[in-house]
């Protein structure tokens, strides 16, 4: 099943202490399935990865291990999001009191009717109240 996953999630698949059963699943998921991200996806993840390493918790060699893993999985990046950006990113973030960027991966999915994989509690409750399903 193809799906939007957020940042949250593919973290969880470097930091062992915030992996579950259902972001392993996720992760095994996509040998058949295609995760979809927004734009700002590899930078969200990257300024979280460096983050991580300023404060000693991973190594500039484990960022660059999980980047090649990230690299070799089915995520698709889809490249729509900066136009919506100023219309109906903004406009759902303000509807839901989000951040544009989390707003930015809930308009994915509402885009693509796919449901959303992410452990940000305020974006599940955003997405349920949209009808978003959530994985």
């Amino acid at each position: 099943m193809n799906f939007v996953l957020d940042a949250s999630i593919a973290l969880s698949w470097c930091f062992s202490d915030e992996a579950t059963s259902e972001t392993t699943s996720l992760l095994d998921s996509l040998e058949t399935s295609i995760a979809y991200v927004p734009q700002l996806w590899p930078l969200e993840v990257g300024n979280i990865l460096i983050g991580a390493e300023r404060r000693q918790r991973i190594s500039y060699a484990g960022i660059t291990k999980f980047l090649t893993l990230l690299e070799n999985l089915n995520i698709h990046v889809d490249e729509s999001t900066t136009q919506n950006g100023f219309n109906k990113i903004l406009t759902l973030a303000y509807s839901t009191q989000l951040t544009t960027y989390d707003a930015a991966y809930l308009e994915l999915a509402l885009r693509l009717g796919l449901p959303l994989a992410t452990k940000d509690i305020q974006l599940q409750k955003a997405a349920q109240k949209m009808g978003v399903k959530l994985i």
